[in-house]
């Protein structure tokens, strides 16, 4: 997919943080997330689907993945027992093959020798994201930490979004919001933050991108830094 061209960000003031989706956007987690899902299907002897497959609904959590492994949706007498299986076998393997996306770690040390805060904003569960940030070696790291159950809403609510700044002391405008959803680039707009789509996580699911109004597309995590 060519990266359409979008105006760069005009701050008017210097960017205090940047704020990242977990799922897709800092983290490729969608093997593990994969695995759950197959876990299921071998449960009712199917055969597990290829990663390539189930990849673009990663970051549409269990309801995204039992979807398009089983055909099961919200609403289905079957989803709600699914879904606890799902994310019980997900809670064993959550950290076995996740990792950071190519260049972020480049990024993250950039944005602290900068004096950037960074965090995360995700609609993940607490139960899952603190593992999953532990097993990267971010926790600590993170200057702000929000789960899909911080808040009263979640994304694309913009709470999450809000409460993540007011925690860090940072004002919206002069935050920037990095997602691979269009939930995320609505959570950021509904906030008054500036957005970036991440143009190499999960989107295969969340139609074109160039059509979110994200105010950048970015290919690579090292192409946020020009805009900053």
């Amino acid at each position: 997919m060519n990266t359409p061209a979008i105006a760069t960000i005009t701050w008017s003031a210097p960017p205090q943080a940047v704020l990242f989706d977990l799922d897709g956007t800092l983290a490729d987690t969608a093997g593990d997330l994969v695995g759950a899902a197959n876990a299921l299907r071998t449960s009712r002897g199917l055969t597990p689907l290829p990663l390539a497959e189930l990849r673009p609904y990663a970051s549409a959590g269990a309801r995204g993945l039992i979807g398009a492994a089983l055909d099961i949706h919200p609403g289905h007498e079957e989803f709600e027992p699914l879904r606890t299986s799902f994310l019980d076998t997900y809670a064993r393997c959550l950290a076995d093959t996740t990792c950071l996306f190519d260049g972020m770690d480049t990024v993250l040390h950039e944005l602290e020798q900068r004096g950037i805060a960074w965090g995360v904003v995700t609609n993940k569960p607490h139960r899952f994201t603190v593992p999953v940030m532990e097993g990267l070696q971010l926790a600590s790291r993170a200057a702000v930490l929000i789960s899909g159950d911080t808040t009263a809403h979640a994304k694309p609510h913009p709470l999450p979004l809000l409460t993540a700044c007011e925690r860090i002391g940072a004002t919206p405008s002069r935050v920037l919001y990095v997602g691979d959803d269009l939930r995320d680039i609505q959570a950021a707009q509904a906030a008054g933050m500036p957005s970036a789509a991440a143009q190499w996580g999960y989107i295969g699911h969340s139609g074109d991108i160039s059509s979110w109004g994200a105010d950048v597309i970015t290919a690579h995590p090292m192409d946020l830094l020009q805009y900053l």
